[in-house]
């Protein structure tokens, strides 16, 4: 059970991982390649839980994969505020 819904929320981080992606293609704004990066990165980390032989999540690597994307999604808000509202924003 526990594989299965690692394998599910490892589904749900690429798919919106595909979908920031798809919007930064189209806006070329770094607000959605840093979204995609981060849940690129939570897709990792679950790829590594399900297959990894221990059923404890107390090892400090899947921590620093978490601590990673939150990191980037912090970087992406600050960076969208300083740049202001314009800033490589869909129909400019």
């Amino acid at each position: 059970m526990r594989t299965f819904v690692h394998g599910a929320l490892t589904m749900a981080a690429i798919t919106v991982s595909i979908f920031f992606l798809h919007y930064w293609k189209i806006s070329r704004d770094r607000f959605f390649a840093f979204f995609a990066a981060a849940f690129a990165a939570m897709a990792v980390n679950w790829i590594w839980l399900a297959i990894s032989d221990d059923s404890r999540e107390e090892h400090y690597a899947s921590y620093l994969v978490r601590l990673l994307a939150f990191l980037i999604i912090i970087v992406a808000i600050i960076d969208k505020n300083r740049r202001g509202k314009h800033g490589g924003s869909i129909g400019e």
